[in-house]
């Protein structure tokens, strides 16, 4: 159980010990580990988190938390006695991480594939890649010039007859 508490208190925030839960990761917790459901609602997740938080403070730690889920336990298994209720949510809780669940995810369709592929660029920025849709690299960014003794743009190149 103190495991999920650190690793649901250390989600996404690089900064954190893992021994203080806000409201936030705490509701992320019971979402995540089916604690909410028919019988406990988000609206009694956020009462008692304000119920056992410090007055003044925005955390919990691992022992209010312990106490929660205890609370919480008779109303999440009302048919169970005491102790079996308590002891199914810890089951409930532990050995659970956070999850990723509904985040955006890269995309490759509708207008990535259309933007994404060189075969159909046009102008300059065709230059910028060969026959395969590999880059150039440097040579497509930018005009190299050579150093062969004629003007740039000069048509005749080559062509100067070495008996002058």
């Amino acid at each position: 159980m103190e495991e999920t508490f650190a690793a649901f208190s250390k989600f996404g925030d690089t900064k954190s010990t893992g021994k203080e839960l806000d409201n936030k990761k705490f509701s992320k917790l019971c979402k995540e580990t089916g604690i909410i459901g028919k019988l406990v609602t988000s609206t009694d997740i956020d009462i008692i988190f304000s119920k056992y938080k410090p007055k003044g403070g925005r955390t919990i730690t691992i022992k209010e938390f312990t106490i929660i889920l205890d609370e919480l336990s008779g109303k999440r298994f009302p048919k169970k006695s005491g102790e079996d209720a308590k002891e199914a949510m810890r089951d409930l809780v532990s050995g659970k991480a956070p999850g990723t669940k509904g985040t955006t995810k890269v995309s490759k369709k509708g207008a990535t594939d259309r933007l994404t592929d060189t075969s159909k660029y046009t102008g300059s920025h065709k230059e910028r890649f060969g026959a395969d849709g590999k880059g150039l690299g440097l040579e497509g960014r930018e005009d190299v010039i050579e150093d062969d003794g004629y003007v740039v743009g000069y048509t005749n190149k080559g062509t100067y007859d070495e008996t002058h």
